[in-house]
């Protein structure tokens, strides 16, 4: 059996993301929807819109592409409709709506990857087994991807747990003292000045944490060196199209399969950013989806809540974000955002939010279901029962 510290060295790619004015981008290539691929999936990879709900979706296809429907993920063969909420309340934050669907288990706001016994800041509750510890602890490869602080909530629900997800300095320090296997094998996100400071402050560093696990925590991609088979990288900011590919070119080594969970940001309180986002997310999507065989690999792209934006207006030809400059321009006032053709609620919602997949294992997400749902689609598409003591 092959150890995955013993992985052979490899020569990293690196890419970066064009900025292209929105309206002038051109669509992926059309084609016919991909045809459904049942069977038992080896490698999965879970895209993660944060707040990317139905109407910011559909508003990426009108900035990308001028018409609706326009975006790689739309034209994938399997869509439902994932219930987001935690078990309290209606509306869901990240730290909920991300363990909900890694762990099967619905939970409070705040909490990641621990049951609904947690109290946020006082009590821990009984830990859950999240999807990258099953890959885990069967010998995948694993890897975990985002935009933001890599010790927050999405991507920490993936290999941390903890009763409040504010906490940085003791969840991401989990990175190295894994449950199951031998914890995250690449892991590249921001965060790098909060989460250093709350380290300092619960008396580690980035420093000592590398020199005590042998194990270097990079701030920045190019730093990685191509003998690294497991990289850090913990950065002031994170090149996620970069950081995918780097990724995949170690993860599809593996002879056992690979799970890859990939975070980009999609709250749109400044509209223009966070639409703009998911175009580019989508863009990334569809690259990725060329480098891998559907027959074997399962694409699975979901959000972990909607958020408050509607589009109300427009006309084909004409700028979706008309009054955007002036906006920006303006003093802030209060929550709302008042475009032309766009209005911006600045809050998290209750509504449904997109499950859309292809390749190994797709078949299965259809219908509206609960967001913990989506983790018996991933374990079902490896073919895996899971641990009766947690999932009764």
């Amino acid at each position: 059996m092959m150890n995955k510290k013993c992985l052979l060295s490899l020569c990293l790619l690196t890419a970066t993301a064009s900025a292209i004015p929105a309206l002038a981008q051109t669509a992926p290539t059309e084609a016919a929807p991909t045809a459904q691929t049942p069977g038992k999936a080896k490698n999965i990879i879970l895209f993660l819109a944060d707040a990317g709900g139905v109407s910011t979706i559909h508003a990426a296809s009108l900035l990308g592409y001028g018409e609706p429907q326009k975006l790689r993920i739309q034209q994938w063969p399997n869509l439902g409709l994932s219930e987001t909420s935690p078990v309290d309340q209606y509306v869901s934050d990240s730290a909920n709506g991300m363990s909900s669907i890694v762990t099967g288990v619905k939970t409070r706001n705040g909490v990641i990857s621990q049951g609904p016994d947690a109290i946020r800041g006082r009590q821990d509750g009984t830990p859950t087994k999240t999807l990258l510890e099953y890959a885990e602890e069967r010998g995948l490869l694993t890897g975990v991807i985002s935009t933001q602080s890599i010790a927050d909530a999405t991507p920490a629900a993936t290999y941390a747990h903890s009763n409040d997800r504010k906490t940085w300095g003791t969840i991401f320090p989990q990175v190295f003292s894994p449950r199951f296997g031998d914890g995250v094998d690449v892991m590249f996100g921001a965060g790098r000045a909060k989460i250093g400071e709350q380290l300092v402050a619960a008396g580690t560093s980035f420093d000592k944490l590398s020199q005590v696990h042998k194990r270097p925590i990079y701030s920045t991609l190019d730093q990685v060196p191509a003998t690294n088979a497991r990289p850090i990288v913990v950065g002031n900011g994170m090149d996620v199209h970069a950081a995918t590919l780097k990724a995949l070119d170690i993860l599809q080594q593996s002879p056992k399969g690979y799970f890859l969970v990939v975070e980009w940001d999609a709250h749109t309180d400044d509209p223009r950013e966070g639409i703009q986002n998911v175009v580019d997310f989508d863009k990334l999507i569809a690259e990725v989806e060329r480098r891998v065989d559907l027959k074997d690999t399962l694409l699975l792209f979901t959000a972990d809540h909607s958020f408050g934006l509607q589009v109300d207006g427009g006309r084909r030809g004409e700028p979706l974000l008309e009054g955007y400059e002036a906006w920006k321009a303006a003093p802030k006032e209060g929550d709302i955002v008042r475009l032309k053709n766009i209005l911006v609620n600045d809050t998290h919602t209750a509504e449904e939010v997109t499950a859309l997949a292809t390749g190994a294992g797709a078949e299965r997400v259809r219908g509206y279901f609960p967001n913990t749902y989506l983790f018996d689609v991933m374990m079902k598409a490896w073919g895996w029962k899971p641990d009766a003591a947690v999932h009764k």
